[in-house]
């Protein structure tokens, strides 16, 4: 029984290992700028006080959050590597598709692992593929958030332009939409 358990958690070992990592091997290449925060980073931003609205706005996402990674490169190799991991993640992490922009040469793709309602989010994965010499965009945010709040983070990312826009609409923020 003993040797069947450790078996069971090795096998397994390699699926959380995917699942949460996936993307850090983008982590310190000489062509890629990355920014990495973790749990540990939101929970101090989140004990900021603020007595304006925006900032406390800010504040009360940060709290929600568990990570956020962003990876930028004009390399053409490593934006196929970039793509190929992507769609690989995507198809192991059930991840289901918000929306697709094509635009000026950009493909944007945003896709979301929903939580409890149709605005809940327990994962925003984001990838921005330029055309010619555009940088290509990859971000994952990963926590337990709501779309409406997440405009209050997009202000200062790469990438985060895009992903205001594809998020709000006439009618405020668009929940996911699964498969017809």
């Amino acid at each position: 029984m003993k040797k069947f358990l450790i078996t069971a958690i090795l096998a397994l070992m390699p699926l959380t290992f995917f699942g949460q990592s996936a993307f850090d091997k983008y982590d310190g290449l000489d062509e890629v700028t990355a920014v990495i925060v973790n749990k540990k980073m939101f929970e101090m931003m989140g004990n900021i006080k603020s007595n304006d609205k925006e900032s406390q706005q800010y504040m009360n996402l940060v709290k929600k959050l568990d990570n956020l990674r962003v990876f930028v490169t004009s390399d053409p190799k490593v934006t196929s590597d970039m793509k190929a991991t992507s769609d690989k993640y995507l198809k192991s992490a059930a991840l289901e598709e918000l929306m697709r922009v094509n635009e000026g040469g950009k493909n944007i793709k945003i896709y979301v692992k929903s939580g409890g309602s149709s605005t809940r989010v327990k994962e925003l994965l984001m990838f921005i593929e330029g055309g010619g010499k555009d940088e290509t965009v990859l971000m994952s945010l990963r926590g337990d958030f709501d779309l409406n709040d997440v405009s209050a983070l997009t202000d200062n990312l790469p990438g985060g332009d895009a992903l205001k826009k594809g998020l709000k609409g006439p009618k405020g923020p668009k929940g996911p939409k699964g498969p017809k």
